[in-house]
């Protein structure tokens, strides 16, 4: 049965009418039109789908929108634009860290949490982040390297 869902997505509030039991990815992409958010696999396996709820990495293939009321979702779309692209967006840029571009919504997403929570990591804390994404194309190193060059610009800022 479909009932009004309030949702709240990149700071803005949202009524959805839908299933409680309907995917969030679904919504994104849906309804919302929001479309940097991607499904790979549907199943938590890729991380392609990953956003952030109340700050943490989730799986928006998996999650119910049922389970979202008074919680805040971040998407990748919340981040930066063309022009003006946030500070982790740009290391990904300059590192050319993606090659088709699929996986890095997901992973752009997790990135974030992880400087939000750790603006100091180590090799070993980016690659124990991003354990649960794959990228297809093998940019590891390169992403690895983007991450640790957009938490040494965010402290930069954060100095400044």
């Amino acid at each position: 049965m479909n009932r009004p869902i309030p949702l709240t997505v990149n700071g803005r509030a949202h009524e959805i009418d839908c299933a409680p039991a309907t995917p969030l990815l679904d919504v994104l992409r849906g309804p919302l039109q929001l479309r940097g958010t991607r499904h790979g696999c549907g199943l938590e396996q890729c991380g392609a789908c990953r956003v952030l709820i109340d700050g943490a990495p989730a799986f928006a293939c998996t999650r119910e929108i049922g389970t979202l009321i008074d919680r805040a979702v971040l998407t990748v779309e919340s981040l930066g634009t063309v022009d003006k692209p946030h500070p982790i967006q740009q290391a990904f840029l300059d590192e050319q860290a993606g090659q088709c571009g699929y996986c890095l919504s997901g992973i752009l997403m997790t990135t974030k949490a992880l400087l939000d929570r750790n603006p100091t990591p180590t090799r070993e804390d980016v690659v124990a982040a991003l354990d649960a994404h794959l990228c297809r194309c093998g940019t590891h190193g390169r992403i690895v390297r983007a991450v640790l060059r957009a938490a040494a610009r965010l402290r930069e800022a954060a100095a400044a």
